[in-house]
């Protein structure tokens, strides 16, 4: 008897592991006030807190030596199922203007609603209209195209100007804002742009370009490091409240029922893992179809807010999911932003571009 429980209980955590990304995936202050919740790191260095960051940590090192090891991915990229280099270097050459759409989405919202990147910011007097104008401009920038690398650092500029008017934390959260400006001051906008019909001096480098994915990259695993901390292990009492107005512990459902302060550290568990794979590179795939499903469950929730505030997310998954690293891949991505038919002026329209 005390075996099977035991297996049945290894299995739910299994499952809870997998799964417990419906909850991360709405962001508690997003939608519950936090000015009466500070960070309480005396609850974080408890035993089971502990034991959670732990595991993960042991997990991600496992990971990290077998993925080493095996070189790649278990689930196949766009290379296996019959594409060309060709046509995988054009998809390359649209991610530019494809995230530029999920960014800038949300940093009109945030500009037209006086708040910074998120609905938690919410920014004070005269800082809404300075920050409202500077999102909404740098928004229209890389939606369109024109000053786009210009608009990232400008992007960049008001991420460290956030610190100061919002707080460390929330900008800490915010990373992946700074993996966008990072992007697109690396990568430029791309063959489908203002900046490349008119303005081809400020293209970047090959050089530069190369950096750009990787960038991006650190942006959202970042993000989620620092929410598994400031919204979950470092800050149950906000979590518990949050899940007692919205009660999506849907444990006792599954015939496994366990406390909401359970609940939130398995959450900020999964969050962590996944925060530190896509940083590290450890299995993208693999993790992104994991959080794929689940990240969107609660989209019926919270609707139009967590959809909007989830845009650059996803768009960030999606290029993840289908970048293969190594220097062909990259030579395809340097001939994706640099060639075709509109290419930057110089550049050799046959040849793939190098690193």
């Amino acid at each position: 008897m005390i075996k099977r429980c035991s297996l049945r209980h290894t299995a739910f955590c299994a499952l809870m592991l997998l799964v417990a990304k419906a909850q991360v995936s709405a962001h508690e202050k997003w939608f519950h006030e936090t000015e009466s919740y500070n960070l309480r790191w005396d609850l974080f260095f408890r035993p089971l807190p502990l034991i959670f960051v732990s595991a993960v940590l042991l997990v991600t090192l496992i990971a990290w030596f077998f993925y080493k090891r095996l070189g790649h991915d278990f689930v196949p990229g766009p290379e296996n199922f019959g594409t060309t280099d060709e046509r995988r270097a054009a998809l390359y050459g649209l991610i530019p203007a494809i995230l530029g759409v999920h960014v800038a989405m949300p940093l009109l919202v945030s500009g037209v609603q006086g708040q910074l990147f998120t609905p938690n910011n919410q920014l004070p007097g005269v800082w809404m209209y300075v920050f409202g104008l500077a999102q909404t401009g740098i928004a229209l920038a890389i939606f369109y195209g024109g000053l786009t690398r210009i608009a990232a650092v400008a992007l960049a500029v008001l991420w460290f100007a956030g610190i100061f008017i919002v707080g460390l934390e929330p900008m800490l959260e915010s990373s992946l804002y700074l993996g966008f400006a990072a992007f697109f001051f690396l990568a430029g906008r791309g063959p489908i742009s203002i900046d490349r019909l008119l303005l081809p001096g400020l293209e970047p480098s090959a050089k530069l370009m190369s950096k750009a994915v990787p960038a991006l990259q650190t942006g959202l695993g970042l993000s989620l490091i620092f929410v598994a901390f400031t919204e979950k292990f470092a800050n149950i009492p906000l979590a518990t409240d949050f899940l007692e107005r919205y009660p999506l512990n849907f444990t006792g459902a599954l015939g496994f029922p366990i406390s909401n302060e359970t609940f939130i550290l398995y959450a900020g568990a999964v969050e962590l893992l996944i925060g530190l794979w896509i940083l590290l590179g450890i299995f993208p795939r693999e993790i992104i179809l994991i959080a794929w499903v689940p990240v969107n469950l609660t989209l019926t929730v919270f609707n139009w807010t967590e959809l909007i505030g989830h845009l650059p997310i996803y768009g960030t998954l999606a290029v993840l999911l289908i970048w293969s690293p190594g220097p062909k891949n990259l030579a395809l991505w340097l001939g994706g932003l640099r060639e075709g038919p509109l290419a930057i002026l110089g550049q050799d329209r046959t040849t793939p571009a190098g690193v």
